[in-house]
């Protein structure tokens, strides 16, 4: 196999020369596309403009920007002449973005857009090492005038670009030269992680890391020549390079549009294609919406749909269990479950294919007629958006990894998917779980995912005390997430070290599990729960205004602002038994991990503030944006 991404790139674009690579928007919002060839072509031509302005092999090279076809381009063109980029989402606030340009020491940066460019150079102070800005959009006079003032060259892409030929024209075979030099042993990029838990860490990715993955992820997450996947993840983020080269490696199209429902359903009548992968609040997103228009419309559609999604999700659940698709912990004589779910199973099928037919047909249509699956990753998908996806025969994989992982660990397939799992480690990758004593534990008993293979980081940037901290003598990485493996071999989360309230009573919790049990009301749109060092557990609440207000209308109450109406005694009462309803003994949970008190609150989480890039929550934050919320939760 290739060594480095960029290789990997010159091979794809060697086999398959004029198939579509990237498809985006243009000027006219209709999509245009460049071909294998030209996506290769202009990644040398901009690796060569790097050239051209003296960067070196091994240089850091900043990359802020969102999802636009230029991006990969840049990319590309920074690992070809052997720089790394460190890359970065527009959302990033000043702070971390001081941190992670000054701590890379990049010299130069490509930013997005003019409110990149200013925010970067509101920052000179604080980065010594800044010598230019490339911009992917067009440069103003006064802008130009502004990088001036702060003594930072300003270019364009473009101008780069242009530059890169002519470099090319007067060098042959010069950057080509630098991108044969590539070794697997490179750092490719370095990724700062999102600061879950505080200080952002460098996350140096080597080529290998990425290739490794390479080998399998195309056997489990299949695309053919020409077809093409819905990207809406943040471009920078290692799940999304990772899925970008599992397409770019097997002659597909990486297809750029936005999570927003609107946009994406649209991209996807528009383009018809065959994946998408995406984080949990997509899916999510979709399954809310389908329930909201359901309910809408009312009537008999509505009581049809209601029975026929909970026939299919119990026939699925029954099918799981007779063919072995779901998570086992101990090997079982299968004969008693043929007995008993058999006829169960015979009956419920018919039902299922009606279903079928008159209402599951229509909602698999928005998706278009060439839909292969979804791929989610980046947090846990909820059981209940797992199970209702299958039920209605949209294929639906989750996949587990981390930053620091390159970052896939473990996927489910396609062609067999196991519920209650992350799939199994892809090839050449181990996984073990650790108890608190250091042993190594069988099947079914939880404790920390310790992960070994060609995926694991090279370290952390700068930091090799804190490298040595998580990865040991022999190379096992060591998570911090909670997991257990099933007796076929999958792979079972079940929280995170660092996730896990202590009550006062020494009670451990993983919040997670009650959170994504809260957020299955239709009246929740995101909650997290808290109580470390308290007698009990609580839990901010954002509702789903809409749902809320369609409530406050079909009870009667009247209201003068949504801040109100979230405080009348009805709403309070609504979410009270929603809570109580959803968290208790019978759907599995402990006396003291129920929620005693709850907070509403008008305003949903941001990223950036109280959520990462992958719209995870950023628990330590939360005492400190909330304390008055808090106060009251545990007075």
């Amino acid at each position: 196999m290739t060594e480095t991404v960029p290789k990997m790139l010159q091979e794809a674009a060697a086999k398959w020369p004029k198939i579509p690579a990237q498809y985006f928007k243009n000027e006219k919002g209709a999509f245009s596309s460049f071909t294998y060839e030209e996506l290769f072509q202009k990644a040398l031509d901009f690796g060569a403009g790097l050239l051209s302005l003296g960067i070196k092999r091994e240089e850091n090279v900043g990359l802020i920007s969102d999802n636009r076809f230029e991006w990969l381009q840049a990319c590309m063109g920074i690992m070809a002449i052997g720089a790394a980029d460190v890359p970065r989402g527009c959302d990033a606030v000043e702070k971390d973005l001081a941190y992670i340009l000054s701590f890379a020491e990049c010299k130069t940066t490509v930013a997005e857009n003019p409110a990149q460019v200013r925010k970067i150079i509101g920052l000179k102070t604080s980065l010594p090492d800044l010598k230019r800005i490339i911009c992917f959009d067009d440069i103003a006079d006064d802008l130009k005038k502004e990088c001036k003032k702060a003594k930072v060259d300003i270019l364009g892409f473009s101008d780069v670009m242009a530059s890169g030929k002519a470099y090319r024209e007067k060098h042959p075979g010069k950057v080509e030269q630098e991108l044969d030099k590539g070794t697997g042993e490179s750092t490719a990029c370095i990724i700062f992680t999102s600061g879950t838990t505080g200080e952002p860490k460098g996350v140096m990715i080597r080529h290998r890391n990425f290739i490794a993955q390479l080998d399998e992820l195309p056997e489990r997450i299949n695309l053919t020549p020409g077809e093409r996947a819905l990207c809406v993840l943040p471009v920078w983020h290692s799940f999304e390079r990772s899925c970008e080269y599992v397409i770019l490696i097997q002659g597909g199209a990486i297809c750029y549009s936005k999570p927003i429902g609107s946009i994406m359903l649209a991209d996807f009548q528009a383009l018809n294609p065959q994946i998408i992968p995406a984080v949990p609040r997509v899916f999510e997103a979709i399954y809310e919406g389908i329930n909201r228009a359901m309910r809408k419309t009312g009537g008999i559609v509505f009581v049809l749909y209601s029975f026929f999604t909970a026939v299919a999700v119990l026939h699925s659940r029954i099918d799981r269990v007779l063919f072995n698709t779901t998570a086992r912990f101990k090997k079982t004589c299968p004969v008693p479950k043929w007995i008993f779910l058999t006829l169960p199973w015979l009956l419920l099928y018919p039902l299922k294919l009606l279903g079928g037919a008159i209402i599951f047909k229509k909602i698999r249509a928005k998706l278009g007629n060439a839909f292969r699956g979804g791929v989610s990753g980046g947090g846990a998908l909820p059981p209940v958006v797992d199970n209702f996806f299958a039920a209605v025969g949209v294929k639906l994989v989750e996949g587990y990894g981390l930053t620091e992982t390159a970052p896939v660990v473990s996927v489910r397939p396609f062609y067999r998917p196991v519920f209650g799992t992350v799939g199994s480690p892809i090839r050449g990758v181990e996984v073990r779980i650790v108890g608190e004593d250091g042993s190594v534990l069988p099947p079914g008993e939880k404790g920390v995912v310790h992960v070994r293979g060609g995926i694991v980081m090279k370290g952390y940037y700068k930091k090799p005390d804190l490298t040595a901290r998580v990865i040991d003598k022999d190379g096992w990485f060591n998570t911090g997430d909670l997991g257990m493996l099933t007796v076929d071999g999958e792979l079972v989360l079940r929280g995170r070290i660092k996730d896990t309230i202590v009550l006062r009573g020494g009670e451990n919790v993983e919040p997670l599990p009650i959170e994504m049990r809260i957020n299955e009301s239709r009246f929740v749109f995101q909650s997290v729960v808290v109580g470390q060092d308290e007698k009990y557990l609580a839990a901010l609440i954002v509702p789903s205004e809409e749902e809320v207000k369609a409530f406050a209308a079909e009870k009667g109450i009247l209201y003068d602002s949504y801040e109100k109406l979230l405080k009348e005694s009805e709403v309070q009462k609504l979410f009270e038994t929603e809570i109580s309803s959803l968290v208790n003994a019978k759907s599995g949970f402990r006396l003291f991990e129920r929620i005693n008190a709850f907070r509403l609150l008008p305003k949903a989480f941001q990223v950036g503030v109280e959520l990462s890039a992958k719209q995870e929550i950023m628990r330590y934050k939360i005492p400190e944006l909330y304390a008055k919320e808090m106060q009251s939760l545990f007075r």
